[in-house]
């Protein structure tokens, strides 16, 4: 456990610094990544991110400001809104994550066998969640 801490504070630590050389925070960096693989209304994004879901309203309108994401009626309940990764919000993750320098050496270090058995072995520990 110690050794998952120690790579997941590190993996924080570089995404912190490349986000904040885009102008954004850790938490905008991680919800501009979630958003990326799929919209989520609101309140799945509160959990995802584990804040309150009253925190997500000034995040969403601050990334919406930016142009980086939008927000979209959902179509079965016009009352949920779906948070949307604009293209500029696409592309400023795949920018982040460029920069992420300790991040992507530490990958290096793993053949891709290495990777592949990473990844599996993280999806067994906490498998994805639905939305």
């Amino acid at each position: 456990m110690e050794r998952l801490a120690r790579a997941a504070a590190g993996y924080y630590r570089d995404l912190t610094a490349a986000a904040a050389m885009h102008g954004l925070t850790m938490t905008q960096a991680k919800m501009l990544i979630l958003l990326r693989q799929q919209p989520l209304p609101m309140r799945a994004l509160a959990g995802r991110l584990a804040c309150d879901a009253s925190n997500i309203t000034g995040l969403v309108d601050r990334l919406e400001a930016r142009g980086l994401v939008s927000r979209h009626a959902d179509a079965a309940d016009r009352r949920i809104k779906n948070v949307v990764a604009t293209e500029e919000g696409s592309e400023a993750v795949r920018l982040i994550r460029a920069d992420m320098r300790a991040t992507s050496a530490a990958f290096a270090r793993l053949d891709e066998e290495g990777r592949r058995s990473l990844y599996e072995l993280l999806g067994r520990l906490h498998p994805e969640e639905t939305t």
